[in-house]
C-alpha cells in the first residue's frame, strides 16, 4: 500500500468522524451537554490518554518547542481551544446541514490561506472558485432572504460557524508552513497541552453560569465518540495525511463531509434538505471544482 493510498484512507475516515462529531454534537445539546465544557472534557481526556506515552518524547524535543513555541500555540489555539468550541457552540442554534456545507468551503479558504503565506500560488480558477464558494455559504446563512444581510438578521450559530472555518484553515496551512519535526502523536500532545490553557477559562466561564453536565449514559456515549473517533483518531490521521499530501489535497477530502452528514442528519435527527441548502450546495460545489482546477481560464 503506497504512502498516497494510505493519506487518501484516513483523509476518508477523518472526513467520516468528523462528520458524526457533528450529529454527536447535536445530539449533546438535546441532552443539554453545554458546548465549552464538552470541548473541554473531550480534550482532558485525550491529554490523559497520550501523556503516559508522550511525555518523555516531549522532554527530549523541549528544544524544539521552545524554538517553535509560537506557531505551535497558534496551532493549538486554532484547532483545539477555537475550532470544536465554536462548532459544539454553533449547533445550539443551527441545523447540522448548515454546519456540514459551510464546514466544507475549507479547502477554498485553505487555497486562499496557503497564497496569503506564499506556500502555494493562486490562480484565477481558484479565486473564482473562492467567490463561488462564499456565495454558497451566503445563500446558507441567509436563507436566500438576501436583506438579512442589510439588517444583519442572521443566525448566530451559522456566524459563528464562520469563525470555525477560518480557525481550521488557519490550523491546516501552518501544519505544512510550520514542521515542527516531533513525532505525530508528541505533536498533538503539545497542542493539546496548550489548549487546555485556554480551554479551562471556557469551562470555568459556563460553570460560573451553572451550565452543568449530568454524568449519565449518554454523555458517556457523547464524550467517548468526540475523544476516540473524533478527538485522537480523526487528528492523528488528518496530521499525518497532511504531512504526506499537503493542506491543499488533504482539504479535497472535506468535501465529504456534507456527504456524510447529511445523510446522518437527514436520517437520525430528521433534518429537512430546503431549497437554499440546495442552491448553496450547487454553488460550493462549483466553487470547489474550480478551486481544484490547476490551470487559469
Amino acid at each position: 500500500m503506497n504512502s498516497n493510498f494510505k493519506a487518501y484512507l484516513m483523509l476518508t475516515l477523518c472526513a467520516f468522524f468528523w462528520s458524526g462529531n457533528f450529529i454527536v454534537g447535536k445530539f449533546a445539546t438535546l441532552y443539554q451537554v453545554p458546548p465549552l465544557t464538552l470541548n473541554f472534557f473531550r480534550w482532558l481526556i485525550v491529554w490523559i490518554i497520550l501523556i503516559p506515552f508522550t511525555a518523555k518524547d516531549i522532554l527530549i524535543n523541549i528544544k524544539i518547542v521552545k524554538e517553535k513555541f509560537y506557531s505551535i500555540l497558534l496551532m493549538s489555539i486554532t484547532s483545539i481551544s477555537i475550532f470544536n468550541s465554536v462548532v459544539y457552540y454553533s449547533l445550539n442554534f443551527t441545523q447540522v446541514l448548515n454546519g456540514a456545507l459551510m464546514i466544507s468551503t475549507i479547502p477554498v479558504l485553505i487555497i486562499f490561506i496557503s497564497f496569503i503565506f506564499r506556500v502555494e500560488k493562486i490562480n484565477l480558477n481558484q479565486v473564482l472558485g473562492l467567490i463561488l464558494s462564499i456565495t454558497g455559504v451566503v445563500i446558507i446563512i441567509t436563507q436566500l432572504e438576501f436583506s438579512r444581510l442589510i439588517h444583519l438578521d442572521l443566525n448566530k450559530g451559522d456566524l459563528w460557524l464562520l469563525v470555525a472555518m477560518l480557525s481550521w484553515a488557519i490550523y491546516s496551512t501552518m501544519l505544512k508552513t510550520h514542521k515542527t519535526g516531533l513525532n505525530y502523536l508528541t505533536f498533538i500532545s503539545v497542542i493539546v497541552t496548550l489548549g487546555l490553557i485556554f480551554l479551562f477559562p471556557q469551562f470555568l466561564f459556563e460553570l460560573k453560569n451553572e451550565e452543568l453536565i449530568k454524568f449519565n449514559f449518554a454523555f458517556i456515549l457523547i464524550i467517548s465518540y468526540v475523544v476516540l473517533f473524533a478527538g485522537l483518531g480523526a487528528y492523528i490521521f488528518w496530521n499525518k495525511a497532511v504531512l504526506i499530501v499537503g493542506p491543499s489535497r488533504a482539504g479535497i477530502f472535506l468535501h465529504l463531509m456534507p456527504v456524510f452528514s447529511s445523510f446522518m442528519a437527514i436520517f437520525l435527527l430528521n433534518e429537512k434538505f430546503m431549497n437554499f441548502h440546495i442552491f448553496g450546495a450547487i454553488a460550493i460545489i462549483l466553487g470547489i471544482y474550480l478551486s481544484s482546477k490547476k490551470t487559469t481560464l
